[in-house]
């Protein structure tokens, strides 16, 4: 619930169900939205392409952030879908013939089915036995890409044609920009309304007691498969994007240590928070490059060694600060610094 400030009362229902609900509000959000979309006027190539995929990664942290903070099911296998949707755009493209506007959707919900498969033993199993069956639907879909070469490429991977949207090429860094920043918009509505649908409020239920809401009601069995297809479905359009970005598909791009970090996204944004996962995102990721860019002079100074791993210990470091310091994230500290400003002068 979004409090207004000191004085503000909304007048109707749907001021009060808004997302955006003052003018300072829109405001803050106008100028966000400047900033965003005017990147690719101002920016480096290099930052240029930072932000693409950090709006990547945004897409895919929204999905993790739905399946574990607030379902409740800790998933570490969350880079394993995004391969399933990568390869499905590569394939559909590629070998299918299909443009690119179709085949994102479809890859997508490709992923999202394979999630509903793995997501079965949710429904007996739960807490550390849960982590490691989503572990293991890593490294079984790993295993399956590799062997079916004649789809996927096997180890060399599979080239994918630049991508067309209806007529309009996205070759172009900046046009490709855009066109993930409008997802990223649309992936952030849809996130932030399906907390307020009655499926979110019983991931919510089941996250805090899952017996509890069962005796309540709800459908166990129902509600976290749905949690599984939906947060799959935003990795599988995650992984068809950073596939179409790079116009190639390969198993290294989606590395197990990926669905670690976006779980660390969520602790240092906020589990559970739309707002946080973005936060999260948008953190780890200039924290690597941060990492990238102070890692060559450091190992002049110190120790080659020790700069390699610089991009390790950064983000781990700011992981383990905000367990211990702030453990419900940058959107808690946002939400009790903007709380202050609402309240005043009381």
């Amino acid at each position: 619930m979004i409090r207004l400030p000191s004085g503000t009362y909304a007048q109707d229902y749907g001021q009060d169900a808004a997302l955006v609900r003052t003018k300072a509000n829109w405001a803050f959000l106008a100028i966000v939205i400047v900033f965003v979309f005017t990147i690719p006027q101002w920016a480096s190539n290099s930052f240029l392409a930072l932000s693409t995929v950090i709006g990547i990664t945004i897409i895919s942290a929204h999905g993790l952030n739905i399946l574990t903070g607030n379902c409740g099911l800790v998933s570490l296998g969350h880079s394993g879908f995004m391969m399933v949707g990568g390869y499905a755009l590569a394939i559909l493209c590629a070998k299918g013939g299909l443009p690119f506007w179709l085949a994102l959707p479809i890859s997508g919900l490709m992923a999202g089915v394979v999630g509903i498969i793995f997501g079965l033993p949710s429904l007996r199993i739960k807490g550390f036995y849960l982590i490691m069956a989503t572990v293991a639907a890593y490294f079984i879909i790993h295993w399956l890409v590799l062997q079916f070469r004649s789809l996927t490429g096997g180890t060399e991977g599979l080239r994918v044609p630049s991508p067309d949207l209806f007529g309009l090429s996205l070759k172009d860094r900046a046009h490709y920009f855009y066109f993930v920043m409008v997802l990223v918009v649309i992936a952030t509505i849809v996130a932030k309304n399906i907390l307020r649908t009655r499926a979110g409020r019983a991931f919510v239920a089941i996250r805090d007691n899952d017996l509890a809401a069962e005796v309540m009601g709800v459908n166990l069995f129902s509600y976290k498969l749905q949690a599984f297809f939906i947060g799959n479905v935003f990795a599988g359009i995650a992984g068809g994007l950073s596939v179409q970005y790079y116009l190639y598909a390969n198993v290294e791009q989606f590395p197990f240590f990926d669905s670690v970090w976006l779980l660390g996204m969520l602790i240092v944004g906020g589990m559970g928070s739309v707002s946080g996962a973005i936060y999260g995102a948008i953190a780890i990721k200039l924290l690597q490059q941060l990492a990238t860019k102070i890692g060559p002079p450091l190992a002049d100074l110190v120790n080659p060694q020790a700069a390699v791993g610089l991009g390790l210990i950064l983000p781990s470091l700011a992981i383990i600060l905000f367990l211990i310091f702030a453990p419900r994230g940058i959107s808690h500290i946002w939400e009790r610094l903007r709380n202050y400003y609402q309240a005043w002068p009381f």
